[in-house]
C-alpha cells in the first residue's frame, strides 16, 4: 500500500511538468528572440501562437478532415511535420510530435521556422488574422 501512495504522490508531482505551460505575448517574443528568430517576424509569430493555441505549449488540436492533428504552441501538423505514435508522417522536422508539447519551445520554434521556409506564412489557417497591421512587440524588450 505504501508503494501505491508513493506512486500517486510521484505522479502528482510530475503532472505539472507534463502539462506544458502557457506563455504570454511578450514572454514568447523574448524566448523566440533568444532563439535567434528575427525581430521583424516576432509580431507575426506571436499572433499565430495567440490564434492557434492561445500561447499554450501543450495543446493538441482536434482531428482535421484528413485525420491528422496539430501540435503545440504553433499547431504543427503531424501528417507533414512531426511523428505521432502509430501514424504515417512525412516528419519533415524529424521530431516526435510530443517534442512540440513541452515547456521548452525550441523544437516548436525550429519546426515552425521550417514550415515557414517551405510553405510561407499561409501554412497557418489563422494567417488572415495576422497578415495586416499588428501591434509592435517593442514593449516586450
Amino acid at each position: 500500500m505504501k508503494a501505491f501512495f508513493a506512486l500517486v504522490i510521484l505522479a502528482c508531482a510530475a503532472a505539472p511538468a507534463l502539462s506544458g505551460r502557457t506563455l504570454d505575448r511578450c514572454s514568447l517574443a523574448r524566448e523566440m528572440s533568444n532563439l535567434g528568430v528575427p525581430r521583424d517576424q516576432l509580431d507575426k509569430w506571436t499572433c499565430i501562437a495567440q490564434h492557434e493555441s492561445d500561447y499554450r505549449t501543450w495543446v493538441v488540436g482536434p482531428a482535421n478532415s484528413d485525420g491528422s492533428n496539430d501540435y503545440g504552441i504553433f499547431q504543427i501538423n503531424d501528417l507533414y511535420w512531426c511523428q505521432a505514435d502509430g501514424r504515417f508522417s512525412y516528419n519533415e522536422c524529424g521530431l516526435s510530435c510530443n517534442a512540440l508539447l513541452t515547456d521548452d519551445i525550441t523544437n516548436s520554434v525550429r519546426c515552425a521556422q521550417k514550415v515557414l521556409s517551405q510553405q510561407g506564412w499561409g501554412a497557418w489557417a489563422v494567417w488572415h488574422y495576422c497578415s495586416g497591421w499588428l501591434p509592435s512587440i517593442d514593449e516586450c524588450f
